[in-house]
């Protein structure tokens, strides 16, 4: 056979391979640039399940990333964190996780989980992906329960870790509830879901921390609200046992091989109605707890007290936020990840 021939039947075979990958992608709800592939994943106890990966303008040039993992009553649509990673040379990718977002399916209950190490099958079909698409260092980062959950896959997959560093943005280590709540109740109900996983537990009705970012209120941010609730909903007593059994493994501590960075504001506030307080602090989680247990996730740790941070930091007021990646950037370096 000739040689022309040989060659040009290869580049037939390789375009229809470059076209079945690219055709795994769709364009993004968050306009130019973005995509997203749905996954669909094994079914699980409530039948079918998928898991969303969005990426940004990935460059075939560079050969690191960061994949982002949103936190509760959340999904990823902070797409000015994307063009920063872009524009600083990493691919951006962000997940979606089972029953969250992109993700959820018709019939679902929002945010169900009985257990978080199901949402690790999620970030290693993410990581294999990003791999597949050349890139070799990977850095990944939580935000809130995504701070929780990537810390425990980290924990869990230290014998042949996937990634090189770990961010986290106001990780959920410990709940913002009274002693009593803490010490009694929850683990109450962590016990009653060991048989009885769907009684419905009322969350706060607050809608102060959704103020605080909806440009429409006083923040400066757009979001679909069908996806990040104005209001928190009720949760399980099986989500309720899920994150206690989590969050009991941190606290007795942990031993990430990588480098951890945690980044947490100066300050909380609890109030259930808006003030100017909610834009310059956490009104979700305590942040002395953050920085307490944040101590003992690895070896490597650096905390971050970040003045007048959001809970999600990165959608704090400007000079906030362009302190938060300066400090993401200069650990990146310090830990020869940049």
């Amino acid at each position: 056979m000739a040689s022309w021939y040989k060659a040009v039947c290869l580049s037939i075979i390789l375009c229809c391979v470059s076209i079945g990958m690219s055709a795994q992608y769709s364009p993004d709800i968050l306009g130019e640039g973005f995509e997203r592939r749905v996954i669909q994943m094994p079914d699980d106890y409530s039948g079918k399940v998928v898991t969303t990966l969005v990426r940004f303008a990935p460059s075939d040039s560079v050969k690191r990333a960061v994949l982002y993992v949103h936190g509760y009553n959340d999904y990823f649509f902070q797409s000015q964190m994307a063009h920063v990673f872009k524009d600083s040379l990493f691919n951006f990718y962000a997940v979606d996780l089972r029953k969250y977002g992109r993700s959820i399916l018709d019939g679902q209950t929002p945010f169900e989980v009985h257990a978080v190490d199901e949402y690790f099958a999620d970030i290693d079909t993410a990581l294999q992906i990003i791999k597949a698409e050349g890139n070799s260092e990977i850095v990944l980062m939580g935000h809130s329960t995504g701070g929780l959950i990537t810390s425990l896959y980290c924990q869990h997959r230290r014998e042949n870790l996937p990634v090189q560093g770990l961010i986290l943005n106001s990780p959920f280590l410990d709940m913002n509830l009274s002693s009593f709540q803490e010490s009694v109740l929850v683990p109450a109900v962590s016990a009653i879901a060991l048989l009885f996983k769907n009684i419905p537990i009322s969350q706060s009705k607050s809608t102060a921390y959704a103020e605080s970012l909806l440009k429409d209120r006083h923040g400066e941010w757009e979001y679909d609200t069908s996806k990040k609730f104005v209001q928190s909903p009720n949760v399980t007593s099986g989500w309720i046992r899920a994150i206690h059994r989590a969050q009991t493994e941190i606290q007795d501590g942990l031993q990430i091989p990588c480098p951890v960075l945690v980044m947490f504001s100066d300050k909380s506030e609890n109030g259930s109605e808006w003030t100017p307080n909610h834009q310059q602090a956490d009104a979700v989680l305590d942040v002395a707890d953050i920085e307490k247990y944040g101590k003992g996730l690895g070896t490597n740790v650096s905390e971050v007290q970040v003045k007048d941070g959001l809970h999600d930091l990165i959608l704090s007021r400007k000079d906030v936020r362009d302190f938060v990646y300066q400090t993401i950037f200069s650990w990146m370096q310090a830990n020869k990840l940049y």
